[in-house]
């Protein structure tokens, strides 16, 4: 534990990790050569962030690859790694995590979450008879992971609709990732629909896209300490911030560091900021545009439905 660091419950699991988590998919940018994604992991960890965020299909694995190496060294042991999965199906979930594993050169990951919930048919096929959510039991039944949950950007009934199927089939998820900002409040709003319920039911909250991939930013209202401390205004468990430079470490750690619980007086006039600007969707892409897709655009990722249901296709 560190000073420099606010630490609090991930839900029900039992584990206390970092408020602010660090986000994987910066790390293999091309401004980020492999040495620096190594200063940023270490110097992160040494000053007390703990939570480690990543997924299979971040820069075509690269940065699971120097993620796993930049927790050599006993590094590992000092934090909670958590990585994503595309696969809906049981067999491409049982492939992606086997390569996790490698890349990540660990035996056990300590939460795997199903990545990109956005289709209102993602939480069928997950806990179809093959999916993918069958898989990480087995896995966690094995040893290879710990916890399980999964993330979305799109709409919070996804979210909801994937609560309620996990619900029907006698699941409960143990985090649930999704955007947590200034302009979310007025828009699709996540922490309004979501949010109460993970609340309620143990779940805990991840929360992302706190700039707005860097878009917030853009539209003048506010500044990327204001949105920070929004973010962990919030009942979130980490927020997780994309850091591709040290200046961006310190800001993190700045954030952290200043944060004070905000009033609710205080928190309306932030979100008065940003009200016009939000309302239509404008700097929060990843809900409006399939741009940030990843799956959409690579549906081979998802995998194709089991035959029994493919052989119903009319011909």
């Amino acid at each position: 534990m560190s000073s420099e660091m606010i630490y609090r419950d991930l839900g029900k699991t039992g584990e206390r990790v970092s408020a602010i988590g660090l986000g994987g998919w910066h790390l293999a940018l091309p401004n980020v050569d492999e040495a620096l994604s190594h200063r940023i992991v270490r110097t992160a960890i040494d000053r007390g962030i703990t939570f480690m965020d990543n997924s299979w299909d971040y820069n075509e694995g690269a940065s699971e690859k120097r993620m796993g190496r930049a927790l050599r060294d006993g590094y590992r042991d000092k934090v909670f790694l958590m990585t994503k999965i595309d696969g809906r199906t049981k067999s491409a979930a049982i492939t992606q995590l086997e390569e996790s594993l490698r890349r990540l050169q660990t035996d056990c990951i300590d939460l795997v979450q199903h990545h990109e919930i956005i289709r209102f048919d993602d939480p069928h096929r997950v806990f179809d008879s093959d999916g993918a959510n069958s898989a990480l039991i087995e896995a966690r039944d094995a040893g290879k992971l710990r916890f399980i949950g999964f993330t979305g950007h799109k709409d919070p009934h996804v979210h909801l609709h994937m609560l309620d199927v996990a619900r029907d089939n006698g699941f409960a998820f143990d985090t649930a990732q999704m955007p947590i900002n200034v302009m979310d409040a007025h828009y699709r709003s996540f922490a309004k629909q979501v949010v109460p319920r993970l609340v309620s039911e143990g779940v805990g909250v991840l929360g992302m896209k706190s700039l707005g991939q860097g878009l917030i930013l853009q539209s003048g209202t506010v500044t990327a300490i204001e949105c920070l401390h929004y973010a962990l205004n919030e009942p979130t468990s980490v927020v997780i911030t994309g850091i591709d430079s040290m200046k961006i470490l310190e800001q993190a750690f700045e954030a952290a560091r200043t944060f004070q619980p905000m009033s609710e007086k205080d928190r309306s006039a932030l979100l008065a900021k940003t009200a016009e600007a939000a309302s239509r969707g404008e700097y929060e892409l990843f809900k409006t545009r399939s741009i940030f897709d990843a799956t959409a655009q690579n549906p081979e990722w998802l995998d194709e439905e089991p035959d029994r249901y493919r052989n119903l296709m009319p011909s």
